[in-house]
């Protein structure tokens, strides 16, 4: 049987203050690009962006 490729991927988001980072998913589809997203950081104990990495 041939599994079928999901839309829905497992992405990696980096603080841009610290080296915290969070795991979780994307759709493929809906945001080919890189995403940012504003999340709490708890080194520096406040909201920062949060970038995709590889």
């Amino acid at each position: 049987m041939a599994s079928k490729k999901g839309n829905r991927i497992v992405i990696k988001l980096k603080s841009t203050a610290s080296g915290h980072s969070y795991t979780t998913m994307k759709n493929r589809r809906n945001d080919p690009n890189r995403i940012t997203l504003k999340k709490y950081d708890p080194i520096v104990r406040k909201h920062v962006d949060y970038r995709e990495t590889k």
